[in-house]
């Protein structure tokens, strides 16, 4: 069993940058691949981003590459999504997920954060 807890996200203004992180216990961390994914008010889950145990293999939404970044810190096991130019489309519950394997859009990882909301004013 892995638990996952989202940091708090936050409130901010279009344009600006906001880092979540997410942190695991339970089973060993660096075994996972972690991903991001988001839900817009009356919108699916979407696929966010996601990395390998090893940090070499990461993937991105295609709308999102170039504006975040995903990472990881294996020895706090804690993964990171780094937002920058943020938009108010970007408004959403944001999840962090754990599977042992890859993450992609249609993945239907194991293990859920609680998710935490993200709000980008215009």
């Amino acid at each position: 069993q892995v638990q996952l807890v989202e940091s708090v996200g936050g409130l901010v203004q279009a344009g600006g940058s906001l880092r979540l992180s997410c942190a695991a216990s339970g089973r060993t961390f660096s075994s996972y691949v972690m991903g991001w994914f988001r839900q817009a008010p009356g919108k699916e889950r979407e696929f966010v981003a996601s990395i390998d145990w090893s940090g070499n293999a990461i993937y991105y939404a295609d709308s999102l590459k170039g504006r975040f970044t995903i990472s990881r810190d294996n020895a706090k096991n804690t993964v990171y999504l780094q937002m920058n130019s943020l938009k108010p489309e970007d408004t959403a519950v944001y999840y962090c997920a754990a599977d042992l394997n890859l993450i992609f859009s249609n993945s239907r990882p194991a293990y859920w954060g609680q998710g935490t909301q993200v709000t980008v004013s215009s």
